[in-house]
């Protein structure tokens, strides 16, 4: 089969690799339908690491997508060939004392597509995955939502760890797909006092149009000014879906007294830091999001009935052959890019 390899820094090449075969009984092959580009994916692509997960090439990225089942194992039970599916790309063990307290996106075991020293990703033409992680969509969402539906589950995790209520005054900083995907939760949950921020012109009017009551553009004004002129008392929570420590500044600053900053962004950094004053004085409550935990049906059906529109952050479009191209354009932010999808399956 093809598939589209990481030799080295910004290098990638269309090879020719074994085809995988299934060897448990409860795993299914898939055919590849549709890729996203996600930034941790882009990371490895031009560093060849996040934090301590160094790659080692030859190494295949790639972990939002959607597929059709092809071949099933002798113990499957929720899937059959020629299903349509989303895939979870975290494969937890299900034993450890995490997967057992119902933290499977902590298991101390777990295998994540496209991690180094894990699993090699999905960009390729076929994938064996556990029966668990697979989530038939019976046609209810499309193969290029399908592949949507992995970062739009990181934001209803993110959501529903917050505890937002339809009242709450919300701050998104970072208009990415994850930003973008928070707000789209956040609305699904009839939250309307929603802030948005983003250094791409193109991200702030995608917000803007998308019904965010403001957005703007932090090296063009003082966002923290500008949002604390409309709501003087602070942000019940701030939405920190840059992973960079200028954002998470602003959300310590812009949090009322007793405000919760989740932590949504992957910084490409060892550290970060708060001004301890401020974070005490206001009892700041800060919550890591890590990827999502059992939200990806909850995701498919917030599509499928129409709560949630995620079609607009889908901006460009890009054939197998021409992988690299997406990832260049998303590393550099240009044409107004906020989800690149690579179509794999014919």
């Amino acid at each position: 089969m093809r598939a589209q390899v990481l030799t080295g820094i910004r290098q990638m090449e269309l090879r020719d690799v074994a085809k995988p075969i299934i060897e448990n009984d409860t795993d299914v092959l898939l055919k590849v339908e549709c890729v996203g580009v996600c930034g941790s994916d882009v990371h490895y692509y031009e560093t060849g690491r996040i934090g301590t997960d160094l790659v080692q090439f030859p190494w295949i990225v790639g972990h939002e997508f959607s597929a059709t089942v092809v071949q099933t194992g002798n113990k499957t039970t929720r899937i059959k060939v020629g299903d349509e599916v989303v895939v979870d790309p975290a494969m937890s063990c299900g034993s450890c004392e995490q997967c057992r307290a119902g933290r499977e996106n902590t298991c101390r075991n777990i295998r994540f597509l496209a991690c180094p020293g894990q699993a090699q990703g999905c960009l390729c033409e076929y994938i064996v995955m556990p029966e668990d992680c697979c989530f038939p969509t019976a046609g209810r969402v499309t193969l290029e939502q399908g592949a949507l539906c992995e970062p739009f589950s990181i934001g209803v995790y993110a959501v529903q760890c917050s505890q937002t209520g339809p009242g709450a005054k919300i701050a998104v900083l970072g208009s990415g797909p994850i930003g973008l995907s928070c707000f789209v939760a956040l609305r699904a949950q009839s939250v309307k006092s929603i802030y948005m921020t983003d250094k791409v012109a193109q991200r702030v009017d995608i917000a803007k149009q998308a019904g965010a009551v403001w957005s703007g553009n932090p090296d063009e004004e003082d966002i923290v000014e500008s949002i604390r002129e409309q709501e003087p008392d602070g942000m019940d929570v701030v939405f920190e879906c840059a992973g960079e420590q200028e954002t998470l500044d602003e959300g310590i600053e812009l949090l009322r007294p007793g405000g919760k900053l989740m932590v949504v962004g992957i910084p490409r950094f060892d550290r970060v830091s708060f001004i301890a004053e401020k974070m005490r004085r206001k009892e700041i409550t800060i919550i890591n999001v890590r990827r999502q935990n059992k939200c990806t049906q909850s995701a498919i059906d917030l599509i499928a009935s129409g709560k949630a529109d995620v079609d607009f952050m889908l901006t460009h479009r890009f054939e197998f052959e021409n992988a690299q191209k997406a990832f260049d354009m998303v590393a550099a932010y240009c044409d107004g890019v906020v989800k690149a999808l690579i179509k794999v399956g014919n």
